[in-house]
């Protein structure tokens, strides 16, 4: 199955996610007849049951579909829908179809059914027709999924790559729906699958970014030769490709050990590993590709901009590093290699959304 989703996934958006097209997203406009043929193939509800049009999809085999959504830079919130119908599945409300997409970033009260307050950053809030978010702490948290129809008011952003972060305000907004959230489950479940998902996106994005600077790096000629064959670019690129690849090892090892739950320690380390390999690959691409890398025809900034966007979203490097050290000096010396070699194993703890800001 993973093989189908990948060729399917990757034909759809190297058909369809061109640089034009992306730049026509990045004016505002809604990439509808993408979202369309991403939801004619079935990638939409990939991990939905049967029951509900899904194909029951792991998270191991979802991954190839969240990294081709970094390496095209697909501009649709194609990875929250997918962690989205994964916590409706989980929480017994059920899978959902149309555009979805989740918030971590909340400051709501419920009351009598209703909810008033502001949902921030939201990924598409603006295109989205349900939105889901928690309400609650600890063990009376909630898992609500509300319409951005409902709100007040929409105060629309973008992060640095120009993708819809958008801020929902509501004055005793009716939900849609609503759960306890599953036992089992952190309050934190939506920053830290939203940590997973940006991970796969950013090591899509440096296999793109790889590509595409070595690509260049063979073809610019130079004092009659190639640049890539000068030994201070080969360099650059020896070390873009060492990072790309730690990138993609540290994401799809998060998807692996991701199962009924997510796997908080091996995720935290994803997103550092990834968010580290975003900045020097960004650097490294713009190095090599020196001023033509930096115009608004050229097609580098579309991945660089996105990978500077997402390695601070859902928990900065800086956040979840800080867990982890915090994690592993608690645990004392003694468990400090086992902490590396049964990762699966830990139990991190992840702060309520919003703390990571």
């Amino acid at each position: 199955m993973r093989e189908l989703f990948e060729s399917t996934i990757e034909r759809l958006l190297g058909d369809i996610a061109t640089p034009e097209y992306i730049r026509a997203a990045e004016s505002g406009a809604w990439s509808a007849d993408l979202w369309s043929a991403l939801e004619d193939n079935g990638i939409l509800l990939a991990g939905a049951p049967e029951a509900a049009g899904g194909a029951e999809a792991s998270w191991s085999e979802l991954f190839v579909i969240a990294r081709a959504a970094g390496r095209f830079a697909a501009p649709v919130p194609l990875v929250e829908m997918l962690l989205g119908n994964w916590l409706l599945e989980k929480a017994g409300i059920g899978a959902r179809s149309g555009v979805l997409t989740v918030a971590t970033d909340s400051c709501l009260q419920w009351n009598g059914g209703r909810i008033s307050g502001e949902l921030r950053q939201v990924p598409w809030g603006r295109h989205a027709e349900l939105v889901i978010a928690m309400v609650g702490e600890g063990a009376e948290s909630t898992v609500l999924l509300v319409e951005p129809a409902a709100a007040e008011n929409i105060i629309q952003g973008t992060n640095i790559a120009g993708e819809p972060r958008d801020t929902l305000q509501f004055a005793a907004a009716n939900v849609v729906a609503s759960a306890p959230l599953p036992a089992g489950l952190s309050e934190s479940v939506l920053l830290t699958g939203g940590a997973m998902l940006r991970s796969a996106q950013m090591a899509g994005a440096l296999t793109a970014l790889m590509e595409l600077t070595s690509g260049y790096a063979a073809d610019r000629k130079q004092f009659g030769r190639p640049i890539a064959a000068f030994q201070a670019i080969q360099q650059q690129l020896a070390v873009l490709a060492e990072q790309t690849a730690a990138a993609n090892i540290a994401a799809e090892a998060a998807f692996v050990e991701s199962t009924d739950h997510l796997a908080a320690f091996s995720i935290a380390a994803a997103k550092v590993s990834t968010a580290e390999a975003a900045s020097l690959g960004a650097g490294i691409g713009h190095s090599v590709h020196g001023a033509i890398g930096f115009t608004q025809e050229y097609t580098l900034h579309l991945l660089t901009r996105r990978l500077w966007a997402w390695r601070g979203e859902y928990g900065s490097s800086t956040f979840w590093s800080k867990l982890l050290g915090a994690h592993i000096c608690a645990a004392g010396a003694q468990n400090f290699w086992p902490a590396i070699t049964h990762a699966q194993q830990q139990e991190l703890i992840v702060p309520p959304q919003g703390s990571h800001l």
